[in-house]
């Protein structure tokens, strides 16, 4: 099966006869997106990639979704009657599949109104699986609803194609788990001494506050201590080096928990419990 890349999901949304419909203004800062790239009428969405997140029951036969979307972040939609044996988007609203999305509404809880499967992915399977679900839940916990990250979403579907093809999931979640820092804004600069304000050296150890960034060990720390050589290759995305690979899992784990206030990732703790991870 042909891999679809991050390229291809970016083009879901395109219409190849030229829509002319006004795009959604872009928020201070980042461009505007060309008519056809996403489109909008009024408060309806139309066209636009996306990936289930989670998903669960409203009333008794509709569902609310949670949908990472790559032009307008995380949002939550109402499936009106998605729970009805004959409904078209039943077996639709999967997850870990890249989709084609509409919605309408004002409200921070909209409606869907339309969601059709794209295709192009190997399925999860096993391990490869709950870490998709690891990704997910990182994903609710740390972006902000209508919060748009479009380099983070491509991010993700490239994770998705490297855990379907079985490739070493501790490393491919180290560089997710980096990236969703980076593109959320919260990452300090790991090349970057605080004290010294130069790089990081290799054959020195540090401690990396997770605001500021890495400052030399001392000897009252309780956070983990890194290399600076693991510092760099991590910005590097060069795990080759055990050493790096398993410093690096300590740092983001204390990284992600601060950030995340001390709140558990379940699937987290299942994935330490089984493959320590």
């Amino acid at each position: 099966m042909p891999v679809l890349t991050a390229e291809h999901v970016s083009q879901m949304g395109s219409d190849p006869k030229g829509d002319t419909s006004t795009a959604v203004p872009a928020p201070p800062g980042q461009k505007r997106r060309a008519p056809g790239q996403q489109r909008t009428v009024g408060t309806r969405v139309t066209g636009q990639p996306a990936f289930v997140l989670h998903s669960y029951p409203y009333k008794e036969t509709s569902l609310i979704v949670e949908l990472f979307t790559r032009d307008f972040g995380r949002v939550a939609l109402i499936a009106k009657g998605a729970k009805r044996p004959h409904s078209q988007l039943r077996g639709v609203l999967q997850t870990f599949q890249p989709l084609t999305t509409g919605w309408t509404g004002k409200n921070e809880l909209r409606t869907l109104t339309d969601a059709d499967w794209v295709g192009g992915m190997l399925p999860l399977e096993k391990t490869a699986l709950l870490c998709g679900f690891y990704l997910n839940e990182l994903l609710v916990k740390l972006t902000a609803r209508d919060d748009a990250h479009a380099k983070l979403f491509d991010h993700y579907v490239s994770t998705l194609n490297q855990l379907a093809h079985n490739e070493p999931a501790p490393i491919v979640l180290r560089k997710f788990e980096m990236a969703l820092l980076k593109q959320t804004g919260v990452a300090a600069d790991l090349t970057r001494c605080t004290v010294t304000r130069t790089k990081v050296q290799p054959d020195v150890h540090y401690v990396v506050d997770p605001e500021r960034g890495p400052r030399p060990e001392r000897p009252d720390d309780s956070a983990p201590r890194v290399a600076g050589k693991t510092l760099l290759d991590m910005e590097r995305e060069d795990y080759t080096d055990p050493a790096t690979q398993a410093q690096s899992k300590q740092l983001m784990r204390y990284l992600l928990s601060w950030h995340l206030g001390g709140a558990p990732l379940n699937t987290r703790q299942i994935l330490i419990d089984l493959l320590q991870l």
